[in-house]
């Protein structure tokens, strides 16, 4: 039976590439305007555009933000953290690093 999953884009971009373009939009055009209120909640933001998305979990939250920008490479992140995810630790806040 095929997937029903939209596949990823095609990018040029490597995974670097990527996560260094999504770090600089969040630092320098959306962590004032989205941080606060969402601190915790998922941030994607398709690097080409611009155009964001916050959600309280990853995948329908990415899954809007590619219903609107089908080709997007697409980097995610949760914001005022670090990392997105901890296996078997606590995440801890962007400021104690």
């Amino acid at each position: 039976m095929p997937s029903t999953e939209t596949p990823a884009p095609k990018t040029r971009l490597t995974p670097d590439e990527i996560a260094d373009r999504g770090e600089k939009i969040y630092r320098d055009r959306l962590r004032a305007q989205v941080r606060e209120g969402n601190v915790g909640k998922y941030l994607v933001i398709d690097i080409d555009s611009g155009d964001y998305e916050i959600g309280a979990e990853h995948l329908p939250t990415a899954k809007r933000l590619r219903a609107r920008h089908p080709d997007a490479s697409l980097y995610g992140m949760r914001i005022g953290y670090k990392a997105a995810v901890s296996f078997g630790g606590a995440l801890r806040p962007e400021e104690e690093y």
